[in-house]
């Protein structure tokens, strides 16, 4: 799994954008939180035989990008919880889970 960097607000038009030709994943990750490094490893683990090879992984370090992650709630219209995947496609997020609860298999069902 390679993760692609979310460090500006400018991304989110982008990434709003590419997820009309392709499902893409935000990952908000709080790099001291144990909880966070655990669904994050989890998802990194399970990753290769998810399925999910069309979907683009993006990731926000939350304690550097704050304000990102404010914006990406207002926007998208879901609630902050870390750590938390949203998947968007057609611009819309279409799933989202937080904490341990996070599930590929749902994101791989709402992301066909």
């Amino acid at each position: 799994m390679e993760w692609n960097s979310l460090t500006s607000q400018e991304q989110l038009a982008q990434i709003r954008e590419e997820s009309k030709t392709q499902p893409v994943v935000i990952f908000k990750h709080s790099t001291t939180c144990s909880i966070s490094a655990t669904a994050k490893s989890r998802l990194e683990r399970q990753w290769g035989d998810s399925g999910l090879a069309q979907v683009k992984p993006y990731y926000l370090d939350l304690l550097s990008y704050r304000p990102i992650s404010n914006q990406i709630a207002e926007e998208f219209s879901v609630r902050h919880e870390s750590p938390q995947l949203l998947l968007i496609k057609d611009g819309q997020v279409q799933y989202h889970g937080s904490h341990l609860g996070i599930n590929l298999q749902e994101v791989k069902k709402h992301s066909a």
